[in-house]
């Protein structure tokens, strides 16, 4: 395993057309607010819909300041080998100090979801949480691409993100969650999912807001 260097503020996010947040000190409030203190419920959620075993390889695609990571490094217990990458310095940095502050063996690190550092067929597991409305179709597919590819035969990919509104409520509630004007939700991914290879895919409703899931295993 490679050793990351210590990263800090000041440094660059790798150049990516997706949006890269750097205002990590701020993230979890911000989360808080928009999900009405219900993310570590939508976290557990996601872990468990993963069907994460004790031992298993796991990624956290856009893991922001790492809480999503650290749900699915409780499923994967202590032989479990977890990691997390933002294109974000700053989340990457606050995810570092958690892991450090609570002793939890995860490897965090800088990387784009559209060209990711790891060898084909390395996990059992994939996860996305509240990324992926943040990318454009392109990037899209060029990540779900990638997810494949790092993927073990057999592997799974759960997404849970923000739905497109179809109803003027919706549109509302949207709006009010900082996500007014959303073109493309949750629902519309599994064109791109299948285009790239993935099978057995299916979406849904998360009973959390606007919230929906996409998740499909990889041939």
């Amino acid at each position: 395993m490679k050793t990351i260097s210590k990263l800090h503020s000041h440094d660059h996010a790798p150049a990516t057309e997706g949006r890269t947040i750097r205002w990590a000190h701020l993230y979890d409030a911000l989360v808080g607010v928009m999900t009405l203190g219900k993310g570590q419920a939508i976290r557990e959620t996601t872990a468990a819909m993963a069907k994460i075993k004790t031992g298993d390889k796991v990624l956290d695609v856009g893991c922001g300041t790492g809480d999503l990571t650290f749900a699915a490094k409780a499923h994967a217990g202590v032989t479990g080998e977890v990691h997390g990458t933002d294109a974000s310095p700053e989340m990457i940095e606050m995810a570092k100090r958690k892991a450090s502050q609570s002793g939890t063996q995860i490897n965090f690190q800088v990387d784009l979801i559209e060209k990711m550092s790891f060898p084909d067929n390395y996990f059992d597991v994939v996860l996305s949480s509240l990324m992926m409305h943040h990318l454009p179709n392109t990037i899209k597919r060029q990540g779900l691409a990638e997810i494949r590819r790092v993927l073990k035969p057999g592997g799974r990919l759960v997404i849970v993100d923000f739905r497109r509104p179809n109803t003027f409520t919706e549109h509302i509630l949207t709006a009010l969650l900082l996500h007014g004007g959303m073109q493309n939700g949750v629902q519309d991914l599994p064109t791109l999912m299948k285009e790239v290879g993935f099978s057995n895919i299916e979406t849904g409703d998360v009973k959390f807001m606007m919230l929906g899931f996409a998740r499909a295993e990889s041939a």
